[in-house]
């Protein structure tokens, strides 16, 4: 055989492994679902990936300078998921790097021509054995300390390199592998990101419109409502009298503040994924007054907050009765007997805001993380519903 035969044949092996499959159409409504294995067993077999267009599996980590799983098993459980893409070829598997205890290694590894050229050649190495569709990279947060994380003010320009770098490196495997990342939910922390840049570089950014309110809050809130919500409308209560105490007038937060605040920075609506969170937030200590409703607490309650156990265990049993915000279009559970407040989403919840992902034009909605949900008639399914009925 000639020489260029053979680079030829080379060639064509290389083309047929990176892009095997069709490039499926992202048009309408993306749903991505952040499958976090360590909380819950893992079953591919019984996952609704019918319902999906992307499973963010999570997490690996900045492990010596390259992305690498923290623990052996999690390499053995991807290769399980990807398996079961043969039946649902068009759905995209990806993996997520860092999350809120696993972004120790970004700020140190972005520093450097060298330390990010180290990185981004292990990326493209995991994508190629483990034969997945894309990256997201979840770094709590470039700028910010985050769980007690190196950083530094180089942070805001080493990121926009670090994405920038990953797409180009990723396009040279294939060029509609999936680069998107996790942004918080509260401007401050866009302070810390060249966010004009950035977009450039990736599919999407996966906005965590959750986790709006804190385990410390010292009042009870909402942590992953839609609905904006003004200080007026909270006017009078000992939650708005916190955050006036604070100074903190970027409060209070929702999905739709955040949107509006990254529409009015000139972001593409299709590139904008919002978020619903699986689980609820809980406060004990807290009075009767509107229902526990933004009111003073006695510090975060223990108990497990998961979807299912909150639907089949809690809502309106046990003394918990559940209550709808009109306002910031969310429910919420308050026991007078326990005095526990929980703030959650539920399917009524996430059919809004996969409305207003349709409606407004958005990339999608994703959340963390499946394990949470019902078996049945969950939120998965609900936003399936609603999907559908948007006709995407």
């Amino acid at each position: 055989m000639k020489r260029s035969a053979v680079l030829s044949v080379i060639l064509l092996s290389v083309l047929f492994f990176s892009c095997h499959r069709r490039k499926p159409d992202e048009k309408g409504v993306q749903v991505m679902a952040y499958y976090y294995t360590r909380w819950q067993n893992f079953t591919p077999e019984t996952l609704p990936y019918d319902k999906l267009t992307h499973i963010i599996f999570s997490f690996t980590e900045v492990i010596d300078g390259e992305m690498k799983f923290p623990e052996d098993t999690l390499g053995l459980m991807l290769k399980k998921l990807v398996k079961q893409r043969k039946n649902h070829p068009d759905l995209k598997i990806m993996v997520a790097c860092g999350g809120w205890a696993g972004s120790k290694g970004f700020s140190d590894m972005a520093m450097t021509d060298e330390g990010r050229k180290k990185f981004v050649e292990s990326v493209l190495k995991f994508i190629k054995e483990y034969d997945i569709d894309g990256l997201d990279i979840d770094w709590e947060y470039p700028g910010l300390p985050g769980d007690n994380n190196p950083y530094s003010p180089a942070d805001k320009e080493n990121f926009t390199k670090l994405m920038c770098e990953l797409k180009t490196g990723m396009n040279t495997i294939c060029d509609y592998l999936v680069l998107s990342w996790a942004a918080a939910g509260w401007e401050m922390a866009f302070d810390f990101i060249e966010l004009d840049k950035v977009m450039q570089c990736v599919n999407y950014v996966n906005v965590m419109s959750y986790d709006l309110a804190s385990r410390s809050d010292p009042y009870t809130s909402h942590h992953t409502n839609l609905g904006l919500i003004q200080m007026e409308d909270i006017e009078g209560t000992p939650a708005a009298a916190k955050m006036i105490e604070e100074g903190d007038s970027t409060k209070p937060f929702s999905t739709e503040k955040i949107v509006n605040y990254l529409l009015d920075k000139g972001l593409n609506p299709a590139q904008i994924v919002i978020g619903s969170n699986f689980s609820g937030r809980a406060w004990q200590g807290v009075p009767p007054d509107n229902n526990g409703l933004y009111q003073l607490n006695r510090g975060s309650w223990r108990g497990r907050a998961g979807y299912a156990r909150l639907r089949e265990e809690i809502e309106n049993k046990n003394g918990y009765v559940r209550y709808w915000d009109p306002v910031a279009k969310a429910p919420y559970l308050y026991s007078a007997k326990d005095s526990v407040f929980i703030t959650y989403d539920d399917t009524m919840s996430v059919r809004l805001k996969t409305k207003y992902v349709a409606e407004k034009g958005l990339g999608g909605i994703m959340f963390w993380q499946l394990g949470a949900d019902a078996p049945k008639d969950g939120l998965v399914d609900a936003i399936y519903a609603e999907k559908k009925r948007h006709k995407y």
